[in-house]
């Protein structure tokens, strides 16, 4: 693949814009009676017909029959290789509520979990608690004390928070302690270099004082940490696609991701058609907008394939808002899949819609997998996205004497 150095040396600003709406999670698989996925379910007459005068294809985020997180899904479709650029979860959720991370800091992202008798998780989530409960439970943990580092526990939303462990000396390299499945105990966290035996046993402290801290606050009894990093140095998109580029996510996480590569995080509702009319009064400002609908991802995680259903149709309805802003390029996608009868992301390509006064369409009639994968695009890796719309842009230039 091209390198983001190569890139800046061809990228040229201009006046033209690109919207790249992702649709979190948007693929999936049939269902068991239909034999339909959720996209195919849908009814989709305006991403249907958007297909129809475009070119399509199918993206994988990372590698074929790689699971990916969101953070590496979201940073190939920004044309960033997940397998040189990495960042942990932590962070991304830190910066998207706007906490103050200092670059000692190492920070995890949190979930508070139900576990029964025998310490065995039964709700990785614990029946997604409020984000007003979660704060509530933040202020009890705020009080537990560890030595070597303070402590700082901070709300996200919903059952999510951050820990954040601040002092010197402190190594990022650790494990995670949720197992990312259900029917089995928390693990242990433990170093992955010799550097960061200390930070594992903070971490393990806090994870024991927790439990005992949340004992009796059923369903949020117990606590999982993942993705421990420290804030990262990545390349702006300015700089390389010299791009003024904008973000619109109202899930903390994404507007993390999107602010350390240098976009500006938006201000917007939580609603889907909050985000479009977000994306509508700032139009004007900016020259690349980043759209994020995290419902579908949700509605995947949880099994419900009729809600997935019914966010993409949704999403279908206000399509007309954006089309009518008539940007230069508009990309329909998700970061990666989340098939509902999965419960959880999966290694299957992506959906992808391209569109531009200067793409070649192809026969493609309808947006789901099936169709994509007929598309000119052909199967290609999501980190060609952002070349791509670039290209349609006509903000590249030619590569090479």
């Amino acid at each position: 693949m091209i390198s983001l150095e190569q890139i800046r040396e061809i990228a040229i600003a201009s006046a033209s814009k690109i919207v790249l709406l992702v649709i979190d999670g948007l693929g999936g698989l049939p269902h068991p009676e239909t034999g339909k996925t959720e996209l195919e379910t849908a009814h989709t007459p305006n991403l249907d017909r958007l297909a129809g005068v475009s070119i399509c294809g199918l993206s994988d985020p990372v590698s074929p029959g790689i699971t990916p997180g969101s953070a590496p899904a979201h940073l190939a479709l920004f044309g960033y290789d997940p397998l040189r650029f990495e960042i942990g979860r932590g962070v991304l959720e830190a910066v998207g509520i706007d906490f103050d991370l200092k670059d000692e800091d190492v920070v995890a992202r949190g979930n508070f979990c139900t576990v029964d008798q025998d310490g065995v998780i039964a709700d990785r989530r614990a029946g997604r608690i409020s984000t007003e409960r979660c704060a509530q439970l933040c202020q009890l943990l705020g009080g537990v004390g560890i030595d070597g580092a303070e402590l700082i526990v901070s709300p996200v939303s919903g059952h999510r928070f951050v820990a954040v462990f601040r002092g010197q000396g402190l190594d990022a390299e650790l494990s995670d302690s949720d197992p990312h499945r259900e029917g089995v105990a928390p693990r242990a966290v433990s170093a992955l270099s010799s550097g960061a035996e200390r930070t594992a046993q903070m971490a393990n402290r806090f994870i024991a004082q927790a439990r005992l801290v949340l004992a009796d606050s059923h369903p949020a009894n117990m606590i999982l940490l993942r993705g421990f990093s420290k804030r990262p140095d990545f390349p702006a998109m300015s700089q390389v696609y010299k791009l003024k580029p904008a973000a619109i996510a109202s899930y903390p996480m994404y507007r993390g991701l999107a602010k350390l590569l240098g976009m500006a995080a938006l201000d917007t509702g939580d609603s889907i058609e909050e985000e479009f009319a977000t994306l509508a009064r700032h139009y004007g400002q900016y020259d690349f907008f980043f759209v994020h609908v995290k419902p579908a991802d949700s509605a995947g995680e949880d099994g419900d394939f009729d809600r997935k259903v019914s966010v993409i149709e949704e999403v279908d309805g206000l399509l007309p808002r954006l089309l009518g802003l008539e940007p230069a390029v508009v990309v329909v996608t998700g970061d990666h899949s989340t098939p509902a009868v999965l419960k959880g992301h999966s290694w299957h390509p992506v959906p992808l819609i391209l569109h531009s006064k200067w793409c070649r369409p192809d026969r493609v009639a309808e947006f789901s997998e099936t169709a994509c994968a007929r598309g000119g695009l052909g199967r290609f890796p999501a980190t060609a996205v952002m070349p791509l719309a670039m290209a349609n842009a006509l903000k590249l230039i030619k590569f090479g004497a």
